[in-house]
């Protein structure tokens, strides 16, 4: 099973040009500029060194200007808030790319929001966890005051469970937050999970948790959902879950995943390099993660939840009006389906209703309802990474959402809609590809924030497609020197970067002059030179 398809073939970037479409009747419009240039000595930066071919997105980490790109009249107003991935900081810069805030403290950080009291709410990572050695692993949940102190954290990563990847705040303080459960092969294999898809250790199953903060390092979990709780099968008829997937949609295909590629060596080496992965992971600790969920978001007036699947290339939507008890079953709630799903979309043959060319969704991230207010609230935006057809889009769909709540799904069809109400992607294709992290959300005047995960790289598009505001992340975390080929080419990259609005509440009142100095930017060192023979 591929957890992070990093490398695909792509073109050498010179020049990038970018397009969103909307629908046939949307004009089209793009914005192109020069590359290959670096703001910091005036000079191209060498992609790698020597004459090996670089794919087109590591050379676009390594080889466009580093700040402030772009800043037209279109852009939304606003902050930028974001953290480079082995980085212990979190920066907030004005559109001028000057930084006006910066949150410190002593573990490197990934997903973060600003709290209305101008904290953060943010997951840490701990060093080397125990037993969990895939990508995205943090193992704490923290709030950091605006100055910097630790308000409260709580740990939870041991050789059973860990905290992974992203968290929600509800509107009652407490917190929805992803986490890996250890599963054994025994316990993997009586569920139906095909034997040469079981690693020796098993495998982790995601688990949502809900938790109540205690200051200053504790939580109460107050409600749960399992995936392990809602499987299907048709591998093994001795199991009591089997059963034909395409009978039960709302239930999850125990070996749904086979067709999954495997990580390869360089491939992990990369995930290491960046942080990303613990130092000691082997492929083999990689495939036990079973489906590697990576966003989530919560809904206050439908009490649901979307989480994002890039496993499976799926997002999903569950309800959280259920007790933990109906949770772990396919009745009661609002819905009346427990915690079995409410919705999916993205890849219908994940559960029998389509096939390989009905697939919408390729290893995506940050899965977002629109807030009201917002045009086209009540659609979900996605950041499609795209795997290995080596382009990456921002999607935007209208779920088949009913009165009541609940989503339409017509008898032996696919939960629609068969495309996206929304697309945007390059011209190219290629100059715009994110294999990993990465994500997306709307802005209040319509337009569509993104974040290019790899490259440190953050625009606003119109609905139009055109390019108003463009950022690259001159900021290094911890990663130093040059490495081997295929290692250290990403070390701009941030799991997440989000536009926060000038009257977000915790604005109010705050100085937010660039600070001065500005903070040292890192420079990339040259690579070795290499013999010619």
């Amino acid at each position: 099973m591929h957890r992070i398809p990093y490398l695909c073939a792509a073109l050498l970037i010179q020049r990038l040009s970018f397009l969103g479409c909307v629908g046939p009747d949307t004009p089209a419009m793009s914005t192109e500029r020069a590359a290959g240039q670096s703001e910091q000595d005036g000079a191209p930066m060498d992609a790698g060194g020597g004459e090996e071919e670089v794919p087109g997105w590591i050379r676009a980490a390594l080889v466009e200007p580093r700040g402030l790109i772009r800043n037209d009249p279109g852009a939304t107003p606003g902050f930028v808030l974001f953290t480079q991935l082995t980085s212990n900081t979190t920066y907030l810069i004005d559109l001028e790319g000057r930084v006006v805030h910066a949150w410190t403290t002593d573990l490197a950080a990934d997903a973060g929001y600003l709290m209305e009291d101008g904290s953060l709410v943010r997951m840490a990572r701990i060093a080397e966890p125990e037993n969990f050695k895939a990508g995205g692993v943090s193992g704490y949940l923290q709030r950091v005051s605006w100055d910097g102190e630790v308000l409260w954290q709580w740990r939870m990563g041991d050789a059973e469970r860990i905290l992974h990847h992203d968290l929600d705040v509800l509107p009652n303080g407490n917190i929805l937050v992803i986490a890996w459960e250890q599963i054994t092969a025994d316990e993997a294999r009586a569920a139906g999970r095909r034997t040469e898809l079981t690693p020796a250790q098993g495998l982790w199953a995601d688990w949502i948790l809900e938790v109540e903060p205690l200051r200053p390092d504790g939580a109460r979990i107050v409600w749960e959902w399992h995936v392990w709780d809602h499987l299907i099968q048709s591998y093994d008829p001795s199991a009591p879950n089997f059963g034909d997937p395409a009978a039960a949609p709302r239930r999850l295909d125990a070996n749904g995943d086979a067709d999954a590629e495997m990580i390869d060596a360089e491939e992990l080496e990369q995930l290491k390099a960046l942080g990303y992965a613990p130092a000691d992971a082997t492929a083999d600790d990689v495939q036990s993660d079973f489906l590697h969920m990576n966003s989530i978001d919560y809904h206050p007036e439908l009490d649901q939840i979307a989480v994002s699947v890039p496993e499976v290339g799926e997002i999903w939507i569950l309800d959280h009006s259920t007790t933990a008890e109906e949770a772990r079953s396919s009745s009661g709630g609002r819905r009346g389906h427990g915690g079995d799903l409410l919705y999916r979309w993205g890849n219908p043959r994940m559960y029998g209703r389509g096939t390989a060319d009905d697939q919408r969704l390729f290893h995506q991230h940050q899965v977002l309802w629109i807030p009201d207010g917002l045009a086209n609230a009540g659609n979900l935006t996605m950041f499609n990474n795209g795997g290995d057809r080596g382009w990456s889009s921002v999607v935007e769909i209208s779920p088949p959402l009913e009165a009541d709540g609940s989503y339409r799904l017509d008898p032996g069809m696919a939960w629609g809609p068969p495309e996206p109400w929304w697309t945007y992607e390059a011209t190219d294709r290629t100059s715009f590809y994110a294999p990993f992290i990465s994500g997306a959300h709307r802005l209040a005047n319509g337009n569509t924030f993104i974040c290019s995960g790899p490259q440190g790289w953050f625009f606003e598009v119109t609905p139009a497609g055109e390019v108003v505001w463009e950022y690259r992340n001159p900021y290094h975390g911890g990663v130093p020197g040059w490495h081997p080929p295929g290692t250290e080419r990403v070390p701009f990259a941030s799991f997440r970067a989000t536009k926060i609005p000038p009257d977000h509440p915790a604005l109010a009142g705050r100085r937010l002059a660039p600070l001065h100095p500005q903070p040292e930017r890192y420079y990339l060192p040259a690579p070795p030179e290499q013999s010619r023979q």
